[in-house]
This record gives structure tokens, C-alpha cells and sequence, in this order.
């Protein structure tokens, strides 16, 4: 397989309406990625990607991320079964954050935490500002002890 190479930035024409892949990643080396249900539509997690991470998804359809904590690439799934096949991905507007729509294996969770989605709780806005979170699945899709063991997540710290 051919190593995917992004083309370089040269103009905002060519990165706003044009038709080269040209993703422009943070001072960090990452850009934001949203996933979401391709059936469904529903947020199933914010991620982040570096340039590994995007090029590995998009050779091989599935979702490949860089985790902020833990500074390791790793491909969604790989412990839990959880795997993300990649229906469509897209770029946004100036080339700086990217979207998946997938179907994902097994359960269909995308949270460590058990839930389907990472985006279970919902924060009170306006008069309700101020009111503890209210959650939005009420059950967990799997047991996160059972499929990860009883170790913290960092990203839980």
C-alpha cells in the first residue's frame, strides 16, 4: 500500500475550495476529530489525531486516534473489540479538524466508560445553569472493568 502524503498548504483558495487534502494540525501536531453514528448521526466522541493517526484511518477505514494523555497512537478498538469502520470522513472548511461518521463493532459503545457515547451527560443551561449534570443513558452498553480491568484510565484523572 501507498503511503498517503498531504499536499502542501499554498493558498486559502486551494485549502478552502479546493480539492488537495491539505489537514493543518495544531502547534501540538493534532488536530480535533468528531465521530459520529453513521446511522444515526449521534456524537459518539471527540478525539484528537495527529498525522499518523489520520493517515492510518484513512488506509485502512478505521479509526485511529493520539491519545493526549497517555502520548501513544492507538486504534479504536484494539482492546475492547470496539472497533470504528470509517462509513466517511470529512475535512472542514480551513483543513483543521476532521469528522468520521462509522459504524462501530460489537455494542455499538464508543465510551471507555461503558456508555454508548462518550457525550452521556447533559450540563443545565440558562435558568437551569448550575444543576448537576444530568445523565442521558441511563445503562451501560458493557462493563469497562470487564473489558479494560480495574487500572484508572488516565483520561479519567
Amino acid at each position: 500500500m501507498t503511503k498517503l502524503t498531504f499536499h502542501p498548504r499554498r493558498s486559502v483558495e486551494q485549502v478552502e475550495e479546493g480539492h488537495d487534502f491539505a489537514p493543518k494540525f495544531g502547534p501540538d501536531g493534532l488536530m480535533p476529530c468528531v465521530t459520529t453514528d453513521a446511522q444515526s448521526g449521534e456524537v459518539l466522541m471527540l478525539g484528537w489525531m495527529n498525522d499518523e493517526a489520520v493517515r492510518l484511518t484513512i488506509e485502512t477505514g478505521e479509526a485511529h486516534y493520539f491519545s493526549r494523555a497517555r502520548q501513544v497512537l492507538w486504534r479504536k478498538g484494539a482492546t475492547s473489540g470496539l472497533v470504528q469502520r470509517v462509513i466517511e470522513a470529512r475535512i472542514d472548511d480551513d483543513q483543521d479538524a476532521i469528522w468520521l461518521r462509522v459504524e462501530v463493532a460489537a455494542s455499538g459503545a464508543s465510551c471507555h466508560v461503558g456508555y454508548r457515547s462518550c457525550f452521556y451527560r447533559a450540563v443545565p443551561t440558562g435558568a437551569d445553569a448550575g444543576q448537576p449534570l444530568t445523565f442521558l443513558e441511563r445503562d451501560k452498553t458493557f462493563d469497562p472493568v470487564e473489558v479494560y480491568g480495574d487500572a484508572p484510565n488516565p483520561t479519567q484523572l
